[in-house]
Formats: structure tokens, sequence, C-alpha cells
């Protein structure tokens, strides 16, 4: 299979409080990858488990300083499988960042002469709101952002994905490595059912379709989220990612379908 590009991230955290904690950084198709957890430089033990909407790794660490490095070149892989019942189904109910139920009669009157289009619906929260970093937190949802007007990919992507839904269209969210973004960054997108197939619509337009390296799906950003403390407390202390493609960045068509592989 073809190879895409090659991802690395780094986090690290302060620990304050021993914690079991999940981990979604790695990709579904690496063509060679590694993972390493320290804690104040020695190594930790990191068990993967089973997941329907990708890989997720959970390591037991004490307190203190946690370090966490993944690298990877990416397969293409064969594409996402087609959209089962139970995929349509659980990608048509509200979530709690996507509550669709709350603004289905907001989307009947704004989008009602779109329908079903999830490039139209893209575009419409594309020119509606404005990219701004640090308006939103944790617990901001789809309509939230709608009366700010403004957010970034997260908050983009739970709009959209909620007025697809809304307009009766399957949608859920994918966590990607996006080659082209500035400032580099985990970046969140939506993926939509159309005739059987997800297509992938990404409503902040900052880096080109084509190259998005899927890491995890979800109903929302509390599926994919690229780490979580289940026990315990932590608190980040930095970030470094790099995506790089493979060949050079395409221009991106927004008015077209595209699919992440």
């Amino acid at each position: 299979m073809p190879v895409l590009g090659s991802v690395t991230a780094a986090l690290s955290y302060d620990v304050t409080a021993a914690a079991e904690i999940v981990l979604r950084v790695a990709v579904p198709h690496p063509a060679g990858e590694r993972l390493s957890v320290t804690s104040g430089g020695r190594p930790l033990d990191v068990t993967e488990l089973p997941d329907d909407g990708g890989r997720q790794h959970v390591v037991h660490a004490p307190a203190g300083p946690l370090s966490v490095t993944y690298t990877a070149e990416v397969s293409a892989g064969d594409g996402p499988p087609p959209v089962t019942d139970v995929d349509r189904i659980r990608a048509l109910r509200p979530s709690r960042y996507c509550p669709s139920d709350r603004i289905a009669g907001f989307a009947l009157g704004e989008l009602g002469d779109v329908g079903g289009d999830i490039t139209a619906i893209a575009a419409w929260v594309h020119h509606r709101l404005r990219y701004v970093a640090g308006v939103s937190g944790p617990t901001t949802d789809a309509v939230d952002t709608l009366l700010a007007g403004q957010g970034v990919c997260r908050d983009y992507a739970h709009l959209t994905t909620a007025l697809c839904r809304a307009a009766g269209v399957p949608a859920r969210v994918a966590a990607v490595y996006a080659p082209g973004l500035s400032p580099m960054d985990f970046h969140l997108v939506t993926e939509a059912a159309v005739d059987g197939a997800w297509r992938v619509v990404d409503a902040t337009r900052l880096a080109p379709r084509p190259t998005l390296m899927r890491i995890a799906t979800g109903r929302d950003a509390a599926d994919v989220a690229f780490s979580t403390s289940v026990t315990g407390a932590m608190t980040m202390t930095g970030m470094e990612i790099s995506a790089v493609a493979a060949g050079d960045l395409p221009v991106d068509d927004h008015t077209t379908l595209s699919t992440l592989r």
C-alpha cells in the first residue's frame, strides 16, 4: 500500500495524582511506528485495547513528569468500510458536543434549500464562523459555537456534524494528522455518510483533505481525545505535532467530495 506521509506527536504532562491515561495518537495503518511513554525518564508499559473507532493505548502513570512520543510512517490502507445500519443510526443520534436535536428547527429554516449536500453545509459553517483560538473550552458544544460565531477546528467540526445530523445526514467526527496545517496541531473534521460511503468535509479549510491521515473516529471530540485521564489528575505542559505528506500538498476543491484513507 502507498505511504501517505509521516507523523510525530510529542506530548508532556505533569501527573499530579497517579493516573490511568488513555492515548489516541496512533494511526490505524502504520507502515512503521514507535510509541514511547516515560515517567521521570523510566519507560512505562503501554497496552493497546481494541476499539471500533480507531486505536487506543492505556498507560498507568505515577505522579511526576510524563512524556509521550509517537512516530509513524502512515500507509493509505483501504479507506473506511461502507456505512452499516449500525453506523447510520449511531451517526444520526445527538451526542454531548453535537446536540443536533436542539438545532433541528434552525437547520431546517437556515439550510432547508441545501438538503443533504454536505459540502454546502460545511461551506455555510466556514462562512458563518471566525477561526479564533482560545475562545472555546472543554464544555463548548455546537450550540455554543453557533451563538458565539467563532471557534477552532473542534468547534467547526462539531457544528458541521450537528447540522448534518439535523438535516438527516449521518455524521461523525474524525481526528486526523493534517499536513499543511498552520500552526501544526491535532485536527478535527467531519465525516458524513453519502450514498453509503463516508465522505470528509472540513469547514475550517485549513489543510487539504486528500493528505489528511486518520487517527480515530467517534460521535464527537469526547470519543477521539488524544489523551484522557480516566483516573487521577494531570496537566499538559507541552505538545509538538508534525505531519508531512509524501508528496506536494494538493489544492483542495471544497465543493467536491473527498474520502479519508
